[in-house]
């Protein structure tokens, strides 16, 4: 996601391409095999480079998700552009043209085009290490030729739309329109294990209102049912990496029954979440508070009264609110980035917060009350001249302060509201907030944990629907390299997209491992079960 290539890593030009394994059966369903990767330093040097570059164009950490909707239609923030493809893990193989070329691509539901390198291709250097469509050895292609870019964070891939047959499995989807890309900038695209990306989302997300795949696969009468799900073995022991079904679902791949929620907003697979757990303990979602607080916690990316969320594939961590994260990542004893503005607000104001909230001040006023802040009539701003812009949903302009002080202040506000309504001290209290502040989750997305201590780490768990999801530590700690040289990442990253999309978690590979997860187009819901 930041497209300047600063350091070309020699090993991340050798791994292979991993391939999928198609199989057909006679129950009418068309499974498509997934093969996985582990996690491996090159990776993450790259997704540092990508995460700083990142840093450096946005320039502080509550404006990093706010970027601008390249889609042109839709209203709300492109969730989109604020994916990292660096750590996705399964991929499956199509092919494109006839007779079909091959590529490897991750099908992700948290996007809706389609898109393969060209052999037009002649400037990317990431083209040269990936295989490239060639419309003149196909018998199927049509010429579209309409431009066509995608933004990811801070770069894009650009190209051309095409025509042509695409075989997913054993079935071809006939004169399928995607996008053949000129320019694929920078490491992420360089150093992936995948050729390109086949969106599973809805329509309105389309770049260029391309019709996506899924939807063809339904028109052309190739699929008995509007389903389809995902099986990811999390297994690291296993070869399989998992299985897509077009069609229905494998009973071999979940126990018990699933848990529905129907989609709320189309574009991405996004529903209603309930209260997030830390061990069995609520993070503050449900604490009884005003309405007014609520839709102040909101504007601070807290999801007071409940999240948003987003069934993705393309996503490999877990992706949620600051606020919510730095609670886990203490929790769980993970260490990012220390955060000077954050222990500064708790060392020079950190008793006049609790001293205004028990004087029942509205938390909303607080940070403006003590200067930090101004307070614009529903959320702290900057106090100062200097404002830095931000472009939210549908280009209309939002000022967000350009250092951390403001946030901080409003974290601050809210952990220590937290507190208080579980009658703590103002010692414990303040002690509390200031570990919170080495807790704040790292610039580049990452916080380590050490190996040894996941016995001692609790459950963390997601109220969707009318059930409770857990996660264990061996299931949201990620493990890089082995033996003493082995480090253990937290699965959980920060992420916080303003209103009106946001504040949203974006339950990515590690949520869709523990949980088979159902896409029904048809009843337009989404459904979770144990997986097998």
């Amino acid at each position: 996601m930041g497209m300047s290539m600063n350091v070309v890593v020699l090993s991340l030009f050798v791994s292979s391409l991993l391939l999928s394994v198609v199989t057909a059966s006679d129950d009418g369903l068309v499974r498509i095999g997934l093969k996985k990767k582990k996690f491996d330093p090159n990776n993450r040097l790259a997704s540092r480079l990508e995460s700083e570059d990142r840093q450096a164009l946005i320039g502080s950490m509550q404006e990093k998700y706010g970027l601008h909707n390249n889609l042109g239609d839709h209203e709300d923030t492109d969730i989109v552009a604020l994916k990292n493809y660096m750590d996705a893990q399964y991929y499956g193989e199509i092919g494109v043209g006839t007779p079909p070329q091959k590529f490897t691509v991750i099908f992700d539901t948290g996007s809706s085009n389609l898109w393969v390198p060209s052999s037009k291709c002649y400037f990317s250097v990431a083209c040269y290490f990936h295989s490239k469509y060639k419309a003149s050895e196909s018998k199927t292609y049509k010429k579209n030729g309409k431009p066509a870019s995608i933004q990811y964070g801070t770069g894009a891939i650009s190209g051309f739309f095409s025509y042509d047959n695409v075989q997913v499995g054993n079935l071809v989807v006939e004169d399928q329109e995607f996008i053949e890309t000129t320019k694929e900038p920078g490491l992420i695209f360089l150093a992936a294990k995948f050729d390109g990306i086949l969106g599973l989302g809805f329509k309105e997300i389309s770049v260029g209102k391309a019709v996506p795949v899924w939807y063809n696969m339904l028109k052309q009468g190739l699929i008995k049912e509007p389903v389809f799900s995902f099986w990811l073995n999390r297994n690291v022991g296993e070869e399989v990496g998992g299985e897509i079904v077009f069609g229905g679902v494998d009973p071999d791949h979940y126990k018990g029954k699933h848990t529905y929620v129907p989609v709320t907003q189309k574009g991405y697979w996004q529903f209603d979440m309930g209260d997030v757990l830390i061990g069995d303990k609520p993070t503050g979602m449900f604490l009884p508070m005003p309405s007014g607080i609520k839709e102040y916690l909101k504007l601070i990316r807290f999801c007071a009264g409940g999240c948003a969320a987003i069934a993705d594939s393309g996503t490999s961590l877990l992706a949620g609110p600051t606020t919510v994260v730095t609670m886990i990542n203490h929790a769980i004893g993970a260490t990012g980035v220390v955060s000077q503005e954050c222990k500064a607000v708790v060392q020079q104001y950190g008793q006049t917060i609790i001293d205004l909230l028990l004087a029942e001040t509205q938390p909303q006023k607080i940070c403006s009350q003590i200067g930090l802040c101004t307070f614009d009539g529903a959320h702290g701003v900057r106090s100062d001249p200097e404002v830095l812009y931000l472009f939210i949903g549908n280009g209309k302009s939002s000022g967000v302060q350009g250092n951390a002080m403001c946030p901080a202040c409003e974290m601050a506000v809210v952990w220590m509201q937290n507190q208080l309504k579980q009658n703590q001290t103002q010692d414990v209290i303040l002690n509390y907030v200031n570990q919170l502040c080495d807790r704040m989750p790292s610039p580049m997305g990452e916080s380590a944990v050490e190996c040894g201590s996941l016995s001692s780490m609790p459950t963390v768990s997601f109220t969707i629907g009318d059930k409770v999801f857990d996660l264990s530590p061996e299931e949201y700690i990620l493990k890089v390299g082995e033996g003493p040289q082995a480090q253990c990442i937290s699965g959980f990253t920060a992420l916080d997209v303003p209103p009106p999309r946001g504040p949203l978690w974006i339950l990515g590979d590690v949520f869709m491992g523990r949980y088979h997860t159902v896409f029904d187009f048809g009843k337009e819901r989404v459904g979770f079960a144990e997986a097998a």
